[in-house]
């Protein structure tokens, strides 16, 4: 697995000391589905096994029958009693996911690249299935429109719906939006995210190409580097940050945004940047602003600079986010595990009865990444009611898995169009 693998697999597996059982809990097994059992997949299994201790590992679903084979040891090895994959219900195949939302699972957690989420998320809902879906939920405009009309399905069906974006159930970064929303740097000017780091998954040479492999699989393995599956980098990684500078401005969409961007390194075959920086506007004037780079041998850094009329809140510049100003402060208190506390919520829900709905997090943040790279494509400033009906539809409305997919050339902003 990836060191840049959301999931940190070894902490999420371990099992051997499992969820304590709620008083009032009804022991009846929550039924778990995993499709797409790449390192992500993996490590959300692992947490989803030790968020409920009646939850059970029972249908895997992925374009390769090998990955389900690795995932199902890697998981065996931190919770076997809980795992219990029957041969007949290892599902292969773009159609896969069909088949394992219809084998009578309770939880469909879904880690398949971005482009599929959309027609994912749209299946389990309508099938009455509580969903986990990973960051981000969508690569285009018209896959956003689709996963907030499931949202309300969701709603009407009584099913939760929890999303990937982990940073939203961190406890200390919880309390540190609090001391932000409370006005504890007083109203926020300004707003500077960082997300410098090095390539997430390189484009493998087309020498390392299996003889015979079809362009849509070629495509698959290497999603990363195509804007259709993986929206770019923005989109998939540095969305993190997107999705705290939304939660700062309190979800509320800003008016426009202009970016630059790039490709430094020489692309082999995909069509995503690996820089970008980008400027959003909000109403009175506040600005926030992203960098992004995946390069190596630069600097790295992860960090959010949140300036105020009274002080100023930093986050990643150190162990614990802190505010000076007018106010000091510092969080206080043990660190949670982000990660395993979305799969806690998520199947106390369940046992509650009570479903939650990330819908409004999951969508804008990802619509508002969407934008950043529509800009930056483009050259154009581009406003928010632009970038939400934007009829650019990048993943297919059919795809062969014999197939190919029109892939778009490497975007030049002042010539690149606005669809």
């Amino acid at each position: 697995m990836s060191d840049h693998a959301r999931r940190d697999f070894i902490k999420a597996g371990a099992l051997a000391f499992p969820a304590v059982l709620r008083g009032g809990q009804d022991p009846k097994p929550i039924k778990v589905g995993l499709v797409g059992c790449g390192g992500r997949g993996t490590g959300a299994a692992a947490q989803a096994l030790k968020a409920d201790d009646y939850s059970e590992l029972v249908a895997m679903a992925d374009i390769a029958p090998e990955r389900i084979h690795d995932s199902l040891e890697r998981l065996k090895r931190v919770a076997a009693t809980k795992v219990k994959v029957d041969p007949d219900k290892h599902f292969v195949g773009l159609d896969a996911y069909k088949k394992l939302i219809a084998s009578g699972v309770d939880v469909v957690l879904l880690a398949t690249p971005p482009g599929f989420r959309p027609l994912h998320v749209r299946a389990a809902v309508e099938a009455g299935k509580h969903v986990f879906c990973e960051k981000p939920v969508a690569v285009d405009a018209p896959g956003v429109r689709s996963v907030l009309e499931t949202a309300k399905l969701a709603i009407e069906k009584n099913v939760s719906l929890v999303s990937g974006f982990c940073w939203r159930y961190s406890n200390y970064i919880r309390e540190t939006m609090k001391q932000v929303s409370d006005g504890a740097i007083g109203d926020i000017v300004a707003y500077y995210a960082t997300y410098y780091t090095n390539p997430v998954k390189p484009m493998l040479p087309a020498t390392d190409r299996p003889a015979g492999i079809s362009d849509v699989e070629w495509m698959i393995r290497n999603w990363y580097n195509f804007t259709w599956l993986s929206g770019d980098g923005l989109v998939e990684q540095a969305v993190h940050s997107v999705d705290k500078i939304g939660w700062a401005m309190k979800d509320r969409p800003p008016v426009s945004c202009v970016a630059t961007g790039g490709r430094q390194i020489p692309a082999q075959g995909g069509n995503i940047f690996d820089h970008f920086q980008i400027n959003y506007l909000y109403p009175n004037g506040v600005r926030a602003f992203l960098g992004c780079r995946q390069i190596e041998n630069c600097y790295n850094e992860n960090s959010d600079y949140i300036l105020g009329s009274k002080g100023q809140c930093m986050i990643g510049r150190g162990p614990l986010p802190r505010i000076s100003g007018e106010k000091s402060w510092q969080f206080e208190g043990q660190k949670n595990d982000m990660y395993q506390a979305e799969h806690d919520a998520l199947f106390a829900s369940i046992r509650q009865g009570k479903p939650i709905n990330d819908a409004v997090w999951m969508t804008t943040s990802t619509m508002l990444a969407i934008m950043g790279r529509m800009a930056a494509y483009t050259g154009q400033q581009i406003t928010w009611d632009q970038a939400l009906n934007s009829q650019e539809k990048l993943f297919p409305d059919t795809l062969d898995w014999n197939g190919t997919v029109e892939v778009p050339a490497l975007a030049r902003p002042g010539i690149t169009k606005f669809a």
